[in-house]
């Protein structure tokens, strides 16, 4: 009996310096926000305070179903008895739904709590109308001084010669050239996507051709050299469009989303091609009228 309590007894100061030396251990987890749009970035913060000789280790994060992780942004502080440990990862979401962070566990009496997040995509209206295209103005020419009575009189003159010349000469007249017509830059990516959408190919085909359709109309229109950026890239140059912030988010995600169906990094479906046909669209038309205004 006296064996069976010094082992007891034995076993209770084991148990009590491992709660003692974690007591002071804590872990925190928190979103910058709990709803976002599909492709739509959030930081994720983990704090942990672990207390000085602990054998608790705080390691980085592999993968968070449902979630694609960066590279973690680490701080350490150190405070009394102890130090802090801060991890700040962006993340994001390609799979519309609701989900739940994890919690985070460090010791059995330190976990996070669980985090929920709300992947969604933004509001399209299928209703809504479409502006119609803007007839070209015609600008009336500003009137010009009235020429003196000898300056016609050079001009007839000089016309009279030239025509004159004109009739004796003997060379066969040369076929005048064709002149090419050459769509502007909106009307020809409407004709393109309203033909994509028309004949709707296999959805790797589709949103690489819908990027490409807008990647040509903002190089004619704007002149920015959206063929050899990356999507990233391309992203930012927009910026100086001064989009609304609203239809800026959207353009982008219709974008990025475009880029992950093209890596088979995801699988769209019919109203995911809808919804990213009709951002690239609504973003041309915004990019027309703005520049339209200014010429104006």
């Amino acid at each position: 009996m006296n064996f069976k309590k010094q082992i007891l007894s034995l076993l209770s100061l084991l148990l009590v310096q491992i709660i003692f030396a974690q007591g002071g251990t804590t872990i925190k987890a928190t979103v910058d926000k709990n709803k976002i749009l599909i492709g739509e970035p959030i930081q994720l913060t983990i704090e942990a305070y672990i207390s000085a000789g602990s054998p608790v280790k705080f390691s980085d994060i592999d993968s968070i179903a449902h979630f694609e992780l960066g590279k973690p942004e680490v701080d350490t502080v150190d405070r009394q008895g102890g130090f802090a440990v801060i991890k700040k990862y962006s993340i994001t979401s390609f799979d519309s739904g609701h989900w739940v962070i994890p919690s985070f566990v460090l010791s059995p009496t330190a976990q996070s709590d669980t985090i929920p997040v709300d992947v969604v995509f933004s509001d399209f209206d299928p209703k809504q109308e479409y502006h119609d295209i803007k007839d070209i103005l015609e600008v009336n020419p500003p009137k010009e001084d009235k020429k003196k009575w000898w300056l016609l009189a050079i001009g007839g003159a000089l016309l009279f010669a030239l025509l004159i010349f004109y009739f004796t000469r003997k060379k066969k007249p040369q076929p005048v050239a064709a002149v090419k017509t050459v769509a502007n830059p909106y009307e020809e990516a409407i004709r393109q996507l309203e033909q994509l959408q028309k004949n709707k190919p296999a959805a790797k085909e589709f949103h690489s051709a819908l990027t490409d359709i807008f990647r040509l109309y903002v190089f004619r229109k704007k002149g920015i050299l959206s063929l050899q950026k990356t999507t990233d890239d391309l992203v930012l140059q927009l910026k100086g469009l001064d989009l609304p912030k609203d239809q800026f988010d959207k353009l982008a995600q219709a974008l990025r989303l475009s880029d992950f169906v093209k890596f088979a990094k995801f699988i769209p479906s019919a109203e995911d091609d809808n919804q990213s046909l009709e951002e690239i669209r609504n973003a041309i038309k915004t990019i027309e009228k703005t520049a339209t205004k200014v010429s104006e």
